[in-house]
């Protein structure tokens, strides 16, 4: 079973599916859309104790948040939403949890044959982006 330690590294992007949809979901606009779709952004996760940390880097944009497990946060996304974000570890699966203005969206984070695959989840729009491990 998949440990939330397991997760932890740096992650770089590789391939990813939907996630134009994904964005057009959340609100985003068309600029910051086409910006995010080239970005091949490294996706950092680091855990000390309940504490959680996700960094994602990209030569467009670095956002970072840090979290205890099953606390809820205030996270401020990298198109910018102010979310209410609980994010918790069950069954070898890492959820992000996030809700705004009555909306809400659900990313979850697992390893399969040892890549990070991410499915972002909002509505009936689903994204699926992975990651492979670069240290």
């Amino acid at each position: 079973m998949t440990t939330v330690q397991d997760l932890v590294g740096r992650w770089r992007l590789t391939e990813s599916k939907g996630f134009d949809e994904y964005m057009k979901e959340l609100g985003v606009g068309l600029a910051l859309r086409k910006m995010g779709a080239m970005a091949k952004p490294d996706c950092i996760i680091s855990v000390d104790g309940n504490k959680l940390s996700i960094k994602t880097e990209s030569t467009l944009k670095t956002t970072e948040f840090s979290c205890d497990l099953g606390e809820k946060f205030e996270e401020t996304t990298a198109d910018g939403r102010k979310t209410q974000t609980v994010c918790s570890f069950k069954d070898g699966v890492l959820t992000q949890h996030q809700e705004w203005d009555n909306k809400e969206s659900t990313i979850n984070r697992k390893l399969e044959n040892g890549k990070l695959v991410v499915e972002c989840v909002m509505n009936n729009v689903t994204c699926t982006r992975v990651y492979e491990k670069v240290e």
